[in-house]
C-alpha cells in the first residue's frame, strides 16, 4: 500500500494540479448509503435482504439476467446525464437504456468482464479506505482491484460471476440489516445512535461487512457451481 500511495503522491503533484476524482467520494458515497438506510421501512428492508440472499446464493444461476439489468441501469443513469446536456433527459435515458440493455447480450462476457472489475475496484478501495490511507488517492487502490477483477473474467469466468453477484447480493443485505437496525434503534426509549457513531466513526465497519459478505457468497456459490452439472457460462 505504501508504495502505491507514493505512487499516487507523485502523478497527483507533478501530472495534474487537481486530484484525479472527488477528494471525498468514499465519505458522499457512505453517505449516500446512510441516507437510503434511514428511509427504508421494514417491508423495504426485509425485501432487500431476501433479494440480497438470492442474488448472494443464486447469482450464478441468474447472472445473465443480472448483467442486463446491471447493464440497462448503467445505460439509463448514462443517458440521463447526457440528455441533461441536452435537455433531452427522457429521451437520453430511454435511448441510453435500450443501447446497453441491447449490447450486453452479444457482449455478456466483456459485460461480466466490467462488472466484475467495478466489484474489485470496490473492494480494493473498501480496504485501502479502512487502512485511513489519504482518502484523495483512493483511486490508486481502487485500480488494483479494477484491473484484478477485469482480468478474472478471462482466466476464470466463473469466479468473475461469483465476485460480482456476491458483492451485489451483499451490499443489499447489509443494507437492509443496517435499516432494521436503525429503526429499531428509532424505537427505544429514549432513542440511541450507536448505529450512526459505528458507521461513520470507524473506516473498517462497512469495508469488512462488504468483504465479508463477497467472501461468504463466493464460497457459497462455488459449493453450488461444483455441484451443479447443468451450469454453463
Amino acid at each position: 500500500m505504501d508504495g502505491l500511495t507514493i505512487l499516487a503522491q507523485t502523478t497527483y503533484t507533478y501530472g495534474y494540479e487537481e486530484p484525479l476524482v472527488d477528494t471525498q467520494f468514499v465519505s458522499r458515497f457512505l453517505q449516500y448509503m446512510w441516507d437510503q438506510i434511514t428511509i427504508m421501512t421494514w417491508p423495504q428492508s426485509v425485501l432487500a435482504i431476501s433479494l440480497g440472499v438470492i442474488y448472494l446464493m443464486y447469482g450464478w444461476r441468474i447472472f445473465k439476467a443480472l448483467t442486463v439489468i446491471s447493464f440497462a441501469l448503467l445505460g439509463l443513469y448514462v443517458g440521463m446525464w447526457i440528455g441533461a446536456q441536452f435537455d433531452k433527459v427522457l429521451l437520453g435515458s430511454l435511448l441510453g437504456l435500450a443501447l446497453l440493455t441491447i449490447l450486453s447480450v452479444p457482449l455478456m462476457k466483456w459485460a461480466v468482464c466490467i462488472l466484475g472489475a467495478v466489484a474489485g475496484g470496490v473492494l480494493t478501495a473498501g480496504i485501502w479506505y479502512a487502512f485511513k490511507l489519504p482518502e484523495q488517492f483512493v483511486w490508486a487502490g481502487a485500480l488494483v482491484g479494477f484491473v484484478t477483477g477485469g482480468m478474472i473474467a478471462f482466466v476464470v469466468f466463473r469466479v468473475s460471476v461469483m465476485l460480482f453477484t456476491s458483492l451485489g447480493g451483499g451490499v443489499l443485505i447489509i443494507m437492509g440489516a443496517l435499516a432494521l437496525v436503525y429503526q429499531y434503534e428509532g424505537i427505544q426509549d429514549p432513542p440511541t445512535n450507536r448505529l450512526y457513531d459505528i458507521y461513520f466513526n470507524n473506516n473498517w465497519f462497512i469495508p469488512v461487512l462488504l468483504i465479508a459478505a463477497t467472501l461468504f457468497g463466493m464460497l457459497l456459490q462455488w459449493r453450488f457451481v461444483k455441484t451443479s452439472k447443468n451450469w454453463t457460462v
